[in-house]
């Protein structure tokens, strides 16, 4: 049901110190909207039994809907908080006549549900698990809220990415909204600009919608609080699944839906892979083939499912793959009691 990736030293790391929580330093959180929902289980167990009681601190870092994931893990009571993001997301009714502000509102009012008394001040000031988000500051067409100008900017995004994955920093700059009290660096081989802005309770919100705000699809978010006046986007459109390194040494959690993953959001459709050295430390908890082939539709969710299915089935749907995903904790669960090595398997990339 479940594949385990490791990298390299990660592996190394797994055979001197065994697989469990204090190997970890870190956790990431990919983009990909709905696809998530395939990891739901994992996300309850890892953060409900997993992690709990740990006394280190563990730098958690996502984008867009691994940013509100995340978010989630700050909270007293972190499945709770999960579960009522998996359930309000799972149940929302999209249709073609709503706007990009429509759609931001919905999110916004998502967040209003998911993150009630305390919740924002968990996410700044939670000791142990440091929330980091990722957003995108656009610049120049991409900036524009009109969808003509807004689409020119991306077809010259596309270009510039298919040329070389670094000249998007023609048109984007990286911001990680970080912990007060993170010491997390990221070293990226294409060096696109990053910039580092402490999380207050200010600016949360903001960044957490900055970073899920598909282009085209929902409004950007304007001047967040304590970073450079302009507009903000989706984190997934330079790091989409990631391919960057870490300054932080430990062992590196990523649950992903894909064991394909690909570094930007326009690198969706290319071939090019990120490179295996960014993924030297991480342990990738992947969905196997098997177990998405046994689920309704044979696949996991995804934003296509809101025009290709009335509310009533894709509900369902969805919320039988909440109940199939319990699968994947079982066999999690069953390699770090046994301590199963044998079924870690090499980076396929």
């Amino acid at each position: 049901m479940l594949d385990i990736y490791v990298g390299k030293k990660a592996k190394a790391i797994i055979e001197q110190q065994g697989l469990n929580q204090q190997a970890f330093s870190m956790f990431l959180g990919a983009s990909g909207g709905p696809k998530w929902f395939a990891l739901f289980g994992l996300d309850k167990y890892l953060f409900g039994e997993f992690f709990k009681g740990r006394n280190q601190p563990l730098e958690m870092l996502g984008s867009s809907a691994g940013a509100f994931r995340i978010a989630c893990f700050t909270q007293d009571d972190p499945v709770e908080a999960i579960t009522k993001l998996a359930y309000q997301y799972s149940q929302t009714d999209v249709h073609t006549k709503m706007t990009a502000t429509d759609l931001t509102n919905m999110a916004e009012d998502m967040l209003e549900h998911v993150f009630t008394d305390g919740g924002i001040e968990n996410v700044v000031n939670n000791p142990i698990f440091k929330a980091n988000f990722i957003v995108s500051k656009a610049n120049g067409l991409v900036s524009f809220e009109n969808k003509l100008v807004q689409g020119f900017g991306l077809l010259e995004s596309y270009v510039l990415n298919r040329l070389n994955r670094g000249y998007l920093n023609l048109q984007y700059e990286r911001f990680i909204f970080r912990h007060q009290d993170s010491i997390l660096e990221i070293k990226d081989p294409y060096n696109i600009d990053t910039q580092y802005i402490n999380l207050s309770p200010e600016n949360v919100k903001d960044s957490l919608l900055a970073s899920g705000s598909i282009p085209l699809v929902m409004a950007g978010i304007k001047d967040i609080a304590g970073a450079p006046k302009g507009m903000y986007r989706d984190g997934g459109v330079i790091d989409y699944h990631f391919d960057i390194s870490f300054n932080k040494g430990g062992l590196i959690l990523y649950p992903h839906f894909n064991k394909a993953p690909k570094a930007g959001w326009f690198d969706k459709k290319l071939s090019r892979s990120p490179s295996a050295d960014s993924y030297d430390r991480t342990v990738m908890l992947v969905p196997s083939d098997e177990f998405i082939a046994q689920l309704p539709f044979g696949k996991i969710p995804d934003r296509t499912d809101f025009e290709t299915m009335d509310l009533k089935t894709r509900v369902k749907y969805w919320h039988k793959v909440f109940e199939e995903t319990e699968k994947l904790v079982d066999e999690f669960k069953r390699v770090v009691e046994q301590q199963d090595l044998s079924v870690l398997k090499p980076l396929p990339f």
